[in-house]
């Protein structure tokens, strides 16, 4: 199990830092696809609609924080209703360092990518949503935009959380919420210190009062990341990721007697 107060080597945090500054340097935030968001294709249009949406999130298991269920599914648009799904346990050999997040969770997820698109599966995802942020991030390279330049696939991170990120908290959102003029607004543009749009505090459902936190992750702009989005949600968190949460802690759940005392290497 990992000791949450157990110190990082700083060699190993330069070097991660070096990694993140190579990626970032690979990152596209505007929309860079050929598909259009929509219900059909206008008569000599060449682009594709957007129809396949995927959803990666990874559950720790309570015993033991080491051991994780990363889950991949995937989504028709139309339908939100699921037409792809993996899973798999494995035992994490890094631990959870803020702003780092990314080199505990991407390799497993990695993984679930490649093994889809190595099978050829038509259903492999367009766009994909991450439990994660993307550009709003200390770093302006979250886990999404990890993902999305290493799989070079469109992305968008969705945070359920703000932590303090240029100046922004949850504190300043939920004061542009309540402002004079921004009382019926259900998307408040995420502005930093530094003058940045780093992403939208959005009420993704009628009457809610806790919004989840969009932002860019890889080769999407943040305006139609907003609208896949507002799509995808029939509850607080968009379908995808709400879906690859509940699927990998069943599946955990399901796993827990046969893996239990008996975890091994780096797959279960």
């Amino acid at each position: 199990m990992f000791q949450g107060d157990s110190p990082i080597a700083p060699e190993l945090l330069n070097d991660w830092i070096e990694v993140q500054s190579k990626l970032k340097k690979k990152l596209v935030t505007e929309d860079d696809f050929k598909w259009k968001v929509g219900t059909k294709i206008e008569g000599g249009d060449s682009c594709q609609v957007l129809k396949y949406i995927g959803g990666v999130d990874l559950s720790l298991w309570k015993e033991d924080s080491s051991v994780a269920c990363a889950t991949l599914v995937v989504l028709e648009l139309k339908t939100l209703e699921i037409v792809y799904q993996d899973s798999s346990v494995v035992r994490l050999s890094v631990p959870y360092v803020p702003g780092f997040l990314a080199f505990r969770e991407a390799p497993v997820l990695l993984e679930l990518l490649d093994k889809m698109k190595a099978s050829s599966h038509p259903f492999y995802p367009q766009l994909l949503m991450v439990d994660g942020n993307g550009i709003l991030h200390p770093q302006g390279f979250g886990l999404a935009c990890h993902l999305g330049v290493l799989a070079n696939i469109p992305t968008i991170g969705i945070g359920k959380s703000l932590h303090h990120v240029d100046g922004l908290s949850k504190s300043t959102v939920r004061e542009r919420f309540e402002m004079d003029g921004n009382s019926s607004q259900d998307i408040i543009p995420l502005v930093g210190d530094s003058g940045q749009t780093l992403g939208a505090a959005l009420l993704s459902t009628r009457g809610s009062s806790k919004p989840i936190y969009v932002s860019i992750g890889h080769r999407i702009s943040l305006a139609v990341a907003i609208d896949i989005v507002k799509l995808s949600c029939k509850y607080r968190v968009p379908e995808t990721i709400r879906q690859a949460d509940i699927k990998s802690r069943q599946y955990l759940q399901n796993s827990r007697l046969i893996f239990k005392g008996k975890v091994t290497g780096n797959a279960l």
